[in-house]
């Protein structure tokens, strides 16, 4: 499949740039099991690198231009752009995510001395809450850091890359979806505290059953989604709490039982509510993972299924398609546990399934939902993946 994928790229590569000498490399996209909109809260999130990604094949040039091309836009044809001095700019469409990644390096001290031909082709599907923005700047920053010897460990990379989605593309994302698109590991799960960048890797032993992700096929858009709504809702509750408890950094660091005794001092209910998604879902992740550890796979699937309640009920970030397709997962037979994964507003749900139960699933499922929403569903079943590398 790889190999195909390659082929077909240096096809491509030869017809927009010519016959050059060309490096390749893999970006994944990431799915979270459990622990959504924590990141930014200075929680705990769980999520894993899989096997549908980003590959890009590289040649170096010998002035300060780049030129890319995306076999998924093609419409979009050939972007230039400089490899010094960037700024945002809308016409470049997509371009501006390793555009982004270029600029933090320079800020960071980090300046390319010529550009790059690269074509990119991704295997996630676009707008579906899979980290397909973080699996193309953390691909950009391993491509640089490779071709101009830095010397930076994927951390750093990670919140460069971070940085530039922040920074330079204007979205408020936390550190969770770079943090797994660069460290991820094979057949493994990361458990990482947002708020000190501590983790492990936690190993997905599922025995007979398998991740399915299913993709609502309804965009999210983040940066004019209200994401930024949640987040700035938020921190004003945790401004709130430290008006009582000053010592306190992030929402992150209460527990439950702290949080119900403190809600009070959260004048606006509608923020009160934020906030304690924002504090039950992480000690909802810190309860999952023990959960899997022990191998306790059921008790991790209720967890998931109470994680999109929540998200629903107090987050607000579901929406018809992602609540359609998580209740007709509960009614199925063999599923574990199925919620949202991602922002929300749209993307993808994340469900355990028995491995016998999985045709059963995406037919049953394909069609309620399409009866219900008008439109079908896509289901992709995920390996666990490691994080963005050189192929070659």
């Amino acid at each position: 499949m790889e190999q195909e994928i390659l082929k077909e790229m240096k096809a491509v590569f030869t017809e927009k740039f010519g016959d050059k000498t060309t490096r390749s490399y893999f970006s994944p996209g990431r799915v979270n099991l459990i622990g959504e909109h924590t990141d930014y809260n200075g929680g705990h999130v769980f999520p894993c690198a899989i096997s549908l990604g980003t590959y890009a094949l590289v040649a170096d040039r010998d002035d300060g231009k780049t030129r890319v091309y995306s076999m998924n836009l093609a419409d979009k044809g050939v972007i230039e752009f400089s490899m010094t001095g960037l700024a945002y700019d809308k016409a470049k469409d997509w371009a501006n995510y390793p555009m982004g990644v270029v600029s933090v390096f320079e800020q960071a001290g980090h300046a390319c001395s010529h550009g790059f031909d690269i074509v990119i082709n991704g295997t996630l599907p676009g707008g579906s809450g899979l980290s397909s923005s973080a699996s193309i700047e953390v691909l950009t920053a391993v491509i640089l850091n490779d071709a101009f010897g830095f010397g930076l460990d994927m951390v750093e990379m990670v919140k460069l890359s971070q940085k530039a989605e922040n920074v330079f593309v204007g979205v408020n994302c936390g550190i969770m979806d770079q943090f797994a698109v660069g460290m991820g590991k094979k057949d493994c799960a990361i458990l990482l505290d947002c708020n000190t960048l501590s983790y492990r890797y936690s190993k997905i032993s599922l025995k007979d059953a398998s991740i399915v992700i299913t993709n609502t096929n309804k965009p999210h858009s983040l940066a004019s989604s209200a994401y930024n709504v949640r987040r700035a809702q938020c921190e004003h509750a945790l401004n709130e709490l430290k008006e009582v408890k000053p010592e306190l950094t992030a929402l992150g660091e209460l527990s439950n039982e702290e949080f119900n005794k403190l809600a009070g001092h959260i004048a606006e209910p509608l923020e009160r509510q934020r906030a304690r998604h924002a504090v039950y879902e992480n000690n909802r992740t810190l309860e999952a993972v023990a959960a899997l550890e022990q191998d306790d796979v059921e008790r991790f699937g209720k967890l998931m299924d109470a994680s999109h309640f929540s998200l629903r009920d107090d987050y607000d970030v579901t929406g018809k398609n992602l609540d359609t397709l998580a209740e007709l997962a509960w009614a199925q037979d063999g599923v574990i546990g199925s919620r949202m994964t991602g922002a929300g507003f749209g993307g993808c749900t994340v469900s355990l399934v028995r491995n016998d139960a999985i045709p059963a699933f995406k037919e049953n499922i394909g069609k309620a939902y399409t009866e219900i929403i008008g439109y079908a569903p896509s289901f992709y079943v995920a390996s666990i993946a490691d994080g963005t590398h050189r192929l070659d």
